[in-house]
């Protein structure tokens, strides 16, 4: 068991999500940075899957009540042990009684516990995962609050202290990241000076920045086509009949913020789709920091399959070295 002794600033539980149910308006959850929660796992043994802490940007201070094998990957966001730090991406013990706590993060804004045996919460819906708009998953629907004691599972013993990822598999975070986009169903609904300045002007993470979605600031307002809105458009040319949003996509409300939407998004509505996140660079948005830069690069469909092919195989990559 473990008790939270102070939650941080968004501490949840969460795995790989829940899948199937966007079309009901569930969205899947899970890890912002995916790659981060599977590495964590397999350093400790776990499934790739198994449910973990994601601590955003202020860490939590957790009180071990039984020995445990633990591995933090993600942002970089020092782990204190009982006061002394312990090195990133390399699995550690905690012994009974120990205190971890987290210093404040130099790169990347989500950080990802896992404990062998994994947080073993009720699964809903086939996840553990949280989604805390719906009250759904997780540690009773919500994110941590002080007092919380967490139960974790049987751990596997495939793994022991020391177990680290090599260079070649860690994260680079940090700096001002470069978003692939494939341009989305309603691209042509911006003007053509607009459509070239949104991929050439810089873009600035806004600090309403979540799990639902990733507001971008500080680029100049974005115009669209004049036309004679359709019946239930509303006034604003922005907005359309309502439509799907695919995890990743991107809406610019009246012209002025790009939002991408994450993991915790509403699955649709009625502002324009410019364009999409491809898939591989999701984890990315999730490590962005507020006031971090960021600029979008469009790429074809061609180019996010292969970037999907080449992040894949990174995976296969880090389940194989300790399968």
């Amino acid at each position: 068991m473990i008790k939270v002794l102070k939650p941080g600033l968004a501490t949840s539980v969460q795995d790989l999500g829940r899948e199937g149910y966007y079309h009901l308006g569930i969205p899947p959850s899970g890890a912002l940075d995916q790659y981060a929660l599977r590495a964590a796992n397999h350093l400790v043994g776990n499934p790739a899957g198994a449910a973990a802490l994601e601590c955003a940007l202020v860490g939590p201070e957790l009180e071990f009540q039984q020995d445990a094998l633990v591995a933090v990957c993600g942002a970089q966001m020092p782990a204190l042990l009982d006061g002394r730090e312990q090195r990133p991406d390399t699995a550690f013990t905690v012994r009974a009684g120990q205190v971890l706590r987290f210093g404040f993060p130099t790169a990347g804004a989500r950080a990802y516990l896992a404990v062998a045996g994994g947080i073993d919460v009720p699964e809903v819906l086939g996840s553990r995962s949280t989604y805390a708009l719906g009250a759904l998953g997780g540690f009773q629907g919500r994110k941590l609050m002080a007092g919380d004691v967490l139960p974790v599972g049987v751990p596997s013993g495939k793994t022991r202290a020391g177990a680290s990822l090599p260079m070649a598999l860690r994260q680079a975070l940090g700096g001002e990241v470069v978003v692939r986009v494939v341009p989305g169903l309603y691209f042509h609904r911006l003007t053509e000076a607009a459509a070239q300045s949104f991929f050439t002007q810089a873009w600035t993470v806004g600090s309403e920045a979540d799990r639902i979605g990733y507001r971008y600031k500080g680029g100049s307002a974005l115009s669209f086509q004049p036309r004679e809105q359709p019946f239930g458009a509303g006034s604003d040319p922005s907005n359309i009949v309502d439509s799907c949003y695919p995890i990743g996509s991107i809406q610019v409300p009246a012209g002025l913020e790009p939002i991408v939407l994450h993991r915790d998004a509403v699955s649709g509505g009625g502002y324009a789709m410019i364009g999409t996140v491809i898939s591989a660079d999701l984890d990315l948005i999730g490590q962005m920091q507020p006031n971090q830069q960021a600029r979008f690069l469009a790429v074809s469909l061609e180019q996010a399959l292969e970037a999907r092919r080449s992040y894949k195989k990174k995976l296969a990559c880090l389940a194989k070295l300790f399968g």
